[in-house]
């Protein structure tokens, strides 16, 4: 009994089936480096955040740890986000209000929450869009795969299972890969996406603890 081979399959396919299986397996390439890059990024930005509040909370003086701020030569996620918006309270104008000052403070907050926020999605949509896309893909090149194998059986003098099945299973294969590309992409935006949430939500009650001890700053007058 013969038994089908992949390979072979998928050399005999027709150009443009051959050209969706290359187009699937570019996607699935890209997914999986986007997986592998927002693994690291979003670990890396989550032990950081851990790191900058275990040191923020440890009693120094918020002027200090703003001059040590200051003077990193890059500042990223909490560390931005603390250096933008206690910049705009120093800067803050005496004459104006409490309200007003915390106000400003706030906005700074959350543009500053919501860039950062961008930096950490990068590259989700387009995880996304490989997890939606791809099964539509390769089952397009299924059926015009079908299509060839229907159009080519109208000139064959018997049909039977052994002819019809190399042309219906190379066709197949194109809907496996786009699967193949799909499933993955899907379940790690899935994933990411809920990391990236928590880190904001987390970002975010940090940014409302910081607006309360420069309340207390403001009202004491002393840092």
């Amino acid at each position: 009994m013969n038994e089908l081979n992949i390979l072979d399959l998928v050399m005999d396919a027709s150009l443009v089936v051959k050209a969706v299986m290359a187009i699937l397996v570019f996607l699935s390439l890209l997914g999986w480096g986007l997986i592998f890059r927002l693994m690291a990024k979003l670990g890396s930005a989550k032990k950081f955040d851990d790191e900058f509040m275990a040191w923020f909370w440890s009693g120094n003086s918020l002027n200090k740890q703003f001059q040590a701020v200051a003077n990193e030569p890059e500042r990223t996620g909490l560390e931005q986000v603390f250096y933008v918006g206690y910049d705009d309270f120093l800067k803050s104008s005496p004459t104006q209000s409490h309200e007003r000052t915390l106000q400003n403070v706030e906005r700074k907050f959350r543009v500053a929450l919501g860039r950062q926020q961008a930096i950490l999605e990068s590259g989700l949509a387009t995880l996304a869009s490989i997890g939606s896309v791809s099964p539509y893909i390769g089952l397009f090149g299924t059926v015009w795969g079908i299509m060839n194998a229907f159009i080519g059986l109208a000139d064959a003098d018997s049909v039977t299972l052994a002819t019809v099945a190399p042309g219906i299973a190379e066709a197949l294969i194109a809907t496996a890969i786009g699967l193949f590309a799909a499933i993955p992409a899907t379940l790690a935006f899935n994933h990411f996406t809920a990391k990236a949430n928590a880190l904001y939500e987390s970002r975010a009650l940090f940014c409302e603890e910081l607006t309360g001890v420069f309340a207390q700053k403001q009202q004491g007058g002393q840092s």
